[in-house]
């Protein structure tokens, strides 16, 4: 028998929405990492980019365990000496909510072209609302 390499016409891609009002981060993230990357499929490869579009609503109600919303802090380096800004997790959650949750995602898939290609499958909002409703995305439970 030979093995099963999944081509592009091969894959039907389907959307789902994620409604992150009140859900762990961690526990969020990895539901969409595993739906977006296509590992809930029958066809899944780990070279191809067989995954669904997400869509997560409401990313600004999203919850920490523990003492981490006080303690978490993002770091960025603009690459010259000195260049190390520390943004913590709530300022970061009030102004760039859809940061958390994409960073969050992005450490969970590949670290390469594949990675930032599925990444681009996943589409954050802060509010309720979002421009996709004419592709009738299925609700999904975390």
């Amino acid at each position: 028998m030979k093995t099963f390499s999944p081509k592009p016409q091969d894959v039907e891609r389907k959307w789902y929405v994620i409604d992150a009002d009140g859900e762990a981060l961690g526990r969020l993230a990895v539901k969409v990492a595993h739906v977006v990357r296509g590992k809930h499929k029958p066809i899944w490869a780990p070279h191809a980019d067989v995954g669904d579009f997400v869509v997560i609503i409401n990313a600004d109600k999203v919850r920490l365990s523990g003492r981490k919303e006080e303690d978490k802090v993002y770091y960025h380096h603009s690459g010259y000496p000195g260049g190390l800004k520390a943004v913590p997790f709530r300022r970061r959650q009030s102004k760039h909510p859809e940061y958390i949750i994409r960073e969050a995602v992005r450490g969970m898939l590949p670290h390469n072209r594949l990675g930032r290609k599925i990444l681009k499958h996943v589409k954050i909002y802060a509010s309720s609302t979002h421009p996709h409703e004419a592709q009738q995305p299925e609700k999904i439970r975390v």
